[in-house]
């Protein structure tokens, strides 16, 4: 204090740690303590004593935090997230204790609980405040209230190296009074919500944490067991065990766990338990809740609001891999905003997982779980389901519209539930929507068949016939009309089964099944009496008994088609059974009938502008002038085939044609251009998984005779086509093969015909001794 003749300094004993030196004072004077002794806090918990894979989200950290230069005035900020027990904990460990080194003032580490089993995150308060004593700051000297604990914490860590973990954050306000304001700190969040503010308003560097792919799910359950053990083990019985673990590594960790505590018993009988996906999650759950998916999955569950835990638990109850927002907005019957909003939160949280642009999945347990949900909430789901059925089977019916306009098209009654179909432009949105929606088309027909909609069933097939027949999915095409067989028996309608039953047989001659095919079609024909429909089922018939061979049968059946066809008035059906006629005039060698049979169809084919039925006569007629030795016409039929097939996007039939193709330009010497033209149909083939046929092509390319090479003499042509020509014109076949344009295994021994429907049209045949 100041007296009259000078400075005194006098120190009170309730100031223990301040000392004031000073000359004259004006004012008062205030008593500050010091700053305590700084500690180095040591708080990581243990590192994970298993850890397998997750190099690339290591390296990832690494990129994002591992160096403290060049860095902008503040922290580097990391957030991993991802669902509940897929090891987001794990992973901020691992990376800690890796790198401890670079942080030598310390490492501190906070359970933030902002997904904890109680429902109520750790406030932000509470997180400061243990950071500040582990900082080493007196109670006393801690102020009151956040903000100047958290400006006291910012300053204790400013310049200094320390890295901080906030473990399990709630959400991006949870996280920011947390953060540091100094370049030289380093800060891991993990959370199962994205923390898309942390990354907008921080700039922290998301890293994304998914399932384990097969070889790490194997190699931490080797280190688990131990590798002595899980080689003694079936290899089939432990990549089941590892499918059915969904990758998840908590579900891996627990069945480790498990396996280990009981060392005799075989891994087959933890895949049993597993097998059934409805007691999937009772057979992982330990009774303890820190380690049941069940229980982790709840707490995530719980953080939701009414409408997203809605939406959450219908996602559940759909087949398929995945799901577009227009059909989830169909489901849930909300708008697409609405049902938009939704799923982003839910993807925030890491419930579901938006895997492609527009398109929603989720984990094999989060879906168990989801379902379990909806079976407590919703009754039964009918209404729900319905909308999602009726959203795909109307959108498959606008689609086929559109990439076959002149099919006969079955009446669809208007969506009964509220659902409302997609738009579709044009015919290559048309195309892209079959390709990306094929499966949950499947699906959807399987939930009907289940739900005993009979109608739908048989309709979905339908609207799928086309693009299973130029797509090359054969065998999908069959699955599906085996399903509308049966439930054509239960619709008990005799119109619809002779239809199916139909269509059903020209399936099975798709996959060389032709015994099957003909009882089929024997019991269509005898089911109606209607002549279009008898018509149709006699042009099958062809097709069935000329795939075993049996010519003379196929051209009776034939006939009768034509014969039965040419009574209707006005009927534009004339044009395929010709067409059939003719090419099993030439199958008995019959050329000249051969050839005014299918110049008749082709006349009627041009004259009413039907595409797809002049492509195929133009096969056929180029089939008939190669068997009829006329090479240099069947080259020009073929060429004309293919343009017409790529205008129809029709990259099956393709395949076919640059094979007759090639042969027809070996016939007349050309081989370079046969060599090409095999090439192509190699490379489609393959793509087709037609094995048989690609296994022939090869071995018709290896005949080939070398290429004569002379100097000075211009590229050979044929018909005004070079190779550099056809390779311009074929490069929409590098685009078409990209897709998975079949699902079907081993070649046929010729293409059988009939419209995409079954009913007529595509006649030319397949023959390995064509």
């Amino acid at each position: 204090m100041s007296g009259r003749y000078g400075v005194h300094n006098q120190l009170s004993d309730t100031v223990a740690h301040g000392i004031v030196q000073a000359d004259t004072i004006h004012g008062d004077v205030h008593f500050n303590p010091a700053a305590p002794k700084r500690g180095i806090p040591l708080q990581l918990p243990a590192a994970p004593w298993v850890f397998s894979g997750r190099s690339s989200e290591l390296d990832a950290l690494t990129n994002a935090l591992g160096s403290t230069t060049d860095r902008p005035a503040t922290a580097a900020i990391s957030v991993i997230s991802g669902a509940g027990g897929i090891g987001k904990t794990s992973l901020a460990l691992r990376w800690a204790h890796l790198n401890a080194d670079s942080f030598p003032d310390g490492q501190l580490f906070v359970d933030l609980r902002g997904f904890a089993p109680s429902g109520t995150p750790m406030p932000p308060a509470v997180a400061v405040r243990g950071f500040l004593d582990a900082l080493g700051v007196e109670p006393a000297a801690i102020p009151m209230g956040i903000d100047g604990q958290g400006a006291l914490y910012r300053s204790l860590v400013a310049g200094r190296r320390i890295l901080i973990v906030l473990d399990n954050a709630r959400d991006a306000s949870q996280v920011a009074p947390l953060l540091p304001g100094s370049a030289t700190c380093t800060v891991l969040v993990t959370s199962r919500d994205r923390l898309a503010g942390l990354v907008i308003a921080h700039g922290a560097r998301p890293v994304a944490v998914d399932v384990l792919d097969e070889q790490q799910a194997q190699d931490l359950l080797a280190h688990r067991l131990g590798q002595q053990r899980l080689a003694a083990e079936p290899q089939d019985v432990v990549d089941e065990l590892i499918t059915y673990c969904g990758g998840s590594p908590l579900a891996l960790s627990i069945v480790a766990s498990r396996a280990a505590l009981e060392p005799q018993m075989p891994l087959e009988v933890l895949t049993t338990e597993l097998e059934e996906s409805a007691n999937r999650l009772d057979a992982l759950d330990e009774g303890d809740p820190a380690i049941s998916p069940r229980a982790v999955l709840s707490w995530s569950y719980a953080a939701l609001t009414s409408e997203q835990a809605t939406v959450f638990r219908l996602l559940g109850v759909v087949p398929g891999q995945d799901i577009s927002l227009p059909a989830a907005a169909n489901l849930t019957g909300l708008t697409t905003r609405q049902t938009s909003a939704h799923l982003k939160a839910l993807e925030r949280v890491s419930l579901v997982q938006q895997h492609r642009p527009g398109r929603y999945t989720m984990h094999d347990f989060i879906r168990l779980y989801a379902a379990e949900q909806a079976h407590q909430f919703h009754d039964n789901c009918e209404l729900e389901l319905k909308r999602l059925v009726e959203f795909y089977l109307h959108t498959a019916h606008a689609a086929d519209q559109r990439i076959k306009p002149g099919r006969t098209q079955i009446e669809i009654a208007p969506p009964a539930s509220g659902s409302a179909s997609e738009t579709l432009r044009d015919d290559a949105t048309a195309w892209t929507w079959l390709e990306t929606e094929h499966h949950c088309l499947l699906e959807m027909q399987q939930l009907a068949l289940n739900r005993g909609w009979h109608t739908a069933v048989c309709q979905v097939a339908w609207t799928l016939a086309t693009f299973h027949y130029r797509r090359g999915h054969r065998h999908d095409q069959l699955a599906a009309w085996r399903a509308s067989l049966t439930a054509a028996d239960e619709l008990r309608d005799p119109a619809v089964q002779a239809r199916v039953r139909r269509v059903l047989g020209n399936a099975c001659t798709r996959v060389d099944r032709s015994a099957e095919a003909i009882g089929h079609l024997q019991q269509g024909l005898a089911l109606t009496s209607d002549i279009g429909e008898r018509s149709n089922i006699h042009r099958v018939l062809a097709w069935a008994w000329g795939q075993q061979g049996n010519y003379q049968q196929a051209l009776e059946h034939a006939g009768e088609a034509l014969e039965l066809v040419q009574t209707i008035q006005g009927s534009n059906e004339e044009a395929p059974a010709l067409n059939l006629v003719g090419y099993f005039h030439a199958r008995l060698g019959h050329h000249d009938q051969a050839h005014a049979h299918c110049e008749a169809a082709l006349t009627l084919f041009r004259r009413g502008n039907e595409r797809l039925g002049e492509a195929h006569t133009l096969e056929s007629l180029g089939y008939i002038a190669h068997h009829s030795g006329d090479h240099s016409q069947a080259i020009k039929r073929y060429e004309q085939a293919l343009m017409r097939f790529q205008e129809l996007n029709h990259t099956y039939a393709e395949s076919d044609v640059l094979d007759r193709l090639g042969q027809a330009q070996t016939a007349m010497g050309t081989h370079d251009q046969a060599r090409h033209s095999w090439q192509l149909a190699l490379t489609l083939y393959h793509k087709q998984y037609r094995t048989g046929d690609a296994d022939r092509v090869q071995q018709q390319l290896a005949a080939l005779d070398e290429p004569t090479k002379v100097l000075g003499v211009p590229e050979r042509t044929v018909m005004g086509w070079s190779n550099t020509a056809m390779a311009a014109r074929y490069q929409h076949v590098t685009a078409a093969i990209r897709r998975d344009v079949a699902h079907s295994v081993g070649g046929l021994l010729w293409k059988p015909a009939a419209d995409d429907s079954g009913s007529g049209g595509e006649t030319v045949a397949r023959s390995r001794t064509a």
